[in-house]
């Protein structure tokens, strides 16, 4: 009894990412569509670094965890696109366990990390139109540098424990994973032991980290919206509340999609749903958070004419 328990909990070796249950010849359009957008993805936020870097009007807080906020998007859309494309493009869908781990790992770590500086980002926008006179003081480089590495240590937190519950679940040989990448609900989905315990985890963190970070994005806009009512002069209020637009753009598409993924109990229950839902937070908001930030702040505008200018009038 004991040996036939051990061979139907021998471990597995690697997974198959099933990918898109879609026809043969709609691979080939689906791969030209996801490598498009990951082109873009990568143009954006890697022109999006290289513009505030650069520029030295763009030394501020603000455009310091915009900066940020583009390399947490390269980074994850990263440990995902590549392995997404090549297996359009080859019968070999697996991916090793260890291999399927660090995915994940990694995925965790930059998903949870940019959810936490959105938050220290609409704390930057809150000190800026609420407290000016002490802005300088509030939000000093030191501050920054702190609110950043805090995003990440909150983000490192959650995908060990995340990792660590997912990986050390039971598999009994089923190694198909019905998406198109290593993420917790597939994950679960196909474990052969009791998975309460790892619903009850994915669920709580998930919905604390949600409240924790939308409350701070919260009482930050009702400050916000409080002080930009008290400004006199109807052009003055827009030119305050403008340079938040961006953000809650950003905040509506992330918070959105990860709210309706990960944080309601039946969530793990469409893996077609999923995978769609999936497509959004790991490709297209990563490809339409630079645009958002371009094409909506006069200050990026301004700096990107500047450097082409400059290359443009160098001998």
């Amino acid at each position: 009894m004991k040996r036939e328990l051990n061979r139907n909990y021998s471990e597995v070796a690697e997974f198959i990412l099933l990918g898109f249950k879609i026809p043969p010849k709609l691979q080939s359009l689906l791969f030209l569509l996801f490598l498009v957008i990951y082109l873009v993805i990568v143009a954006g936020n890697v022109s999006m670094i290289i513009v505030i870097k650069t520029d030295s009007r763009l030394q501020t807080p603000m455009y310091f965890f915009l900066r940020n906020l583009s390399y947490l998007d390269l980074c994850y859309s990263t440990v995902i696109a590549p392995k997404t494309l090549a297996n359009f493009v080859t019968n070999e869908k697996n991916i090793s366990y260890n291999g399927c781990a660090a995915q994940f790992f990694f995925f965790a770590l930059f998903v949870t990390t940019e959810g936490f500086l959105l938050a220290a980002m609409a704390f930057d926008r809150f000190s800026a139109i609420c407290y000016p006179l002490l802005y300088p003081m509030n939000m000093s480089p030191k501050v920054c540098i702190q609110l950043v590495a805090g995003s990440y240590i909150c983000g490192s937190i959650n995908a060990i424990v995340q990792t660590s519950f997912t990986f050390n679940l039971r598999f009994c040989q089923e190694n198909k994973l019905d998406h198109f990448f290593c993420d917790v609900p597939a994950l679960i989905k196909i474990s052969c032991v009791d998975t309460f315990v790892n619903k009850s985890v994915l669920f709580i963190l998930s919905a604390l980290i949600i409240i924790i970070t939308t409350a701070t994005i919260l009482v930050s806009y009702a400050y916000i919206l409080s002080t930009v009512l008290k400004i006199p002069s109807t052009q003055g209020r827009s030119k305050t509340f403008s340079t938040c637009g961006s953000h809650i753009a950003a905040v509506s598409l992330f918070y959105g999609t990860v709210f309706f993924m990960y944080a309601q109990p039946g969530a793990i229950s469409s893996p077609e749903q999923s995978k769609i839902v999936a497509v959004f937070y790991t490709l297209i908001i990563p490809m339409l958070n630079p645009l958002i930030y371009s094409l909506r702040n006069r200050n990026v505008q301004d700096a990107v004419k500047r450097i082409l200018c400059g290359r443009w009038s160098s001998p």
